[in-house]
C-alpha cells in the first residue's frame, strides 16, 4: 500500500568525475573549442581537395549555377507569357551561347586581321627599347641583350617546352569536358532549378524548410545581381577604354576592349592588368607618349566607372571589405586559376548574403548581428 512504502528519496548530489572535471574548466572549454575548430578545419580542406579533384566537373557546375542565376528572371519572364518552358529554356541558352561565341570570334578576327601591323610594329618597338635601354645609367650591353634573347630562343625549341606544350593540349581537352557539361547543366538549371531545389530541400520541415528557402532565394539574387551588375559596368568599361584607344591609334583594339570587358569581372586587378596589356601595346607599337595616354584613358574611366556608375548598378549586391575580396581573389587564383579569380567573389558574396537572412528576412545569424557602433569614430572617440 502507498501508506507504507518509501518516499521517494531526493536524487543524490553527483561529483563530477576527474574527466568531467578535467574539461569543465576554462582550458577543458578551450581545448574542446580548438578540437572542434580543427575537425571543421579538417573538412573544409577535404572539400577543397575533393573539389580541386574533382575541378573538371565542379568548376562547371558553379558557372552554370550563376550565369543560370542571372539568367533566371529571363526564363520566369517567357513563362510568364506563356512561353513554353523547353523553349524558353532553350532561346536563352542559345543566346547566351551566341554572346560568348561572338566574343570569342571578335577577337580571333580582330587579331587575324592585325597580326601582321602588331608583328611590324613590335619589331619597330623593340629597337625602340633597345636604343632606349643604352641611354640608361644602368650599362645593358648588346651581348647581354642577345644572351637574354637566346635564352628565351632556346627555352621555346627545348624539350620542357614541348611537354608544357602536351599539357597545353590536356587542358585544352579539359577545358572542352568542363565546356560541354557546363552547358548541359546549364540547360537543366535552367528549365528545372526550382524543381531541383525543392527536391534538395525535401529532408527539411517548418523552420528548418524556411530559413532554407529563404538562403537559396538570397543566393540565386546575389550571384544574378553581381553577374548582370558587373557585366554592365563590364560593358562601359570595354566601350570607354575600346573607343579611347582606337583616337589613340593603338592596334588590335578591338581584341583589347573585349579583354577589358572579360577581365572587369575580376575584381581590384582585373582592370589594373587590362589597362597594363593596353598600355604594353601602345608601348611597343606607337610609342612611351601614346603609352601614358592610354594608361591616364583607362586611370579615368576606371575612376568614374568606380566612383559613379557601379554604386548605382551594383546597389546592395556586393556589400563586402576590399580586404574580403582581395583575400577571395587570392585563395580563388590559388586553387582554381582564372576561373577560381572569376567565380570567388560571387561566391563570397552569396555565402555573406546567406548569412545576413539566416535568422529571417532581416535578421542576420546571431553572431554576425550588429551589437555596438563599429565605425572608426566610435574606436577614436576619448574614453568619458
Amino acid at each position: 500500500m502507498p501508506l507504507f512504502r518509501d518516499a521517494p528519496r531526493p536524487p543524490a548530489p553527483t561529483t563530477p568525475s576527474k574527466v568531467q572535471a578535467t574539461w569543465s574548466d576554462s582550458m577543458g572549454r578551450l581545448a574542446m573549442r580548438a578540437l572542434q575548430v580543427i575537425i571543421v578545419v579538417v573538412l573544409l580542406a577535404g572539400v577543397v581537395y575533393a573539389g580541386g579533384v574533382l575541378s573538371v566537373v565542379t568548376i562547371p557546375v558553379l558557372l552554370a549555377l550563376i550565369i543560370a542565376s542571372a539568367m533566371h528572371p529571363v526564363v520566369s519572364w517567357l513563362r510568364k507569357h506563356r512561353v513554353p518552358s523547353v523553349l524558353a529554356t532553350l532561346a536563352v541558352l542559345v543566346g547566351v551561347l551566341a554572346v560568348l561565341g561572338l566574343v570569342g570570334w571578335l577577337i580571333v578576327v580582330a587579331v587575324e586581321n592585325q597580326w601582321s601591323q602588331l608583328q611590324d610594329s613590335a619589331v619597330d618597338g623593340f629597337g625602340k627599347l633597345q636604343d632606349f635601354a643604352k641611354t640608361l645609367p644602368i650599362s645593358i650591353s648588346e651581348s647581354q641583350i642577345d644572351d637574354a634573347v637566346g635564352g628565351v630562343t632556346d627555352f621555346v625549341t627545348s624539350a620542357q617546352f614541348g611537354s608544357g606544350a602536351i599539357a597545353g593540349a590536356s587542358a585544352t581537352a579539359n577545358f572542352l569536358t568542363g565546356l560541354v557539361l557546363m552547358i548541359v547543366v546549364l540547360f537543366f538549371f535552367l528549365k528545372d532549378g526550382p524543381s531541383i531545389w525543392e527536391f534538395l530541400l525535401r529532408p527539411f520541415t517548418g523552420e528548418q524548410y524556411a530559413r532554407a528557402r529563404r538562403v537559396g532565394d538570397r543566393v540565386v539574387g546575389t550571384l544574378g545581381g553581381y553577374v548582370r551588375g558587373t557585366a554592365t559596368v563590364a560593358a562601359v568599361d570595354a566601350i570607354g577604354i575600346g573607343v579611347g584607344i582606337t583616337i589613340v591609334g593603338v592596334p588590335l583594339a578591338l581584341p583589347l576592349a573585349v579583354i577589358v570587358f572579360i577581365t572587369a569581372f575580376i575584381p581590384i586587378v582585373g582592370a589594373t592588368a587590362a589597362g597594363i596589356l593596353a598600355a604594353l601595346v601602345a608601348l611597343v607599337a606607337l610609342g612611351p607618349v601614346q603609352a601614358l595616354i592610354v594608361v591616364g584613358i583607362v586611370v579615368l574611366v576606371n575612376q568614374l566607372e568606380g566612383n559613379f556608375l557601379q554604386p548605382v548598378v551594383m546597389g546592395r549586391t556586393l556589400k563586402l571589405h576590399g580586404l574580403v575580396i582581395l583575400i577571395g581573389l587570392t585563395a580563388g587564383t590559388v586553387l582554381a586559376g582564372i576561373t577560381g579569380a572569376i567565380i570567388s567573389v560571387p561566391l563570397l558574396a552569396a555565402a555573406w548574403g546567406a548569412v545576413l537572412v539566416w535568422d529571417g528576412p532581416d535578421t542576420p545569424a546571431r553572431p554576425w548581428r550588429k551589437k555596438r557602433d563599429e565605425s572608426i569614430t566610435a574606436h577614436e572617440r576619448p574614453a568619458d
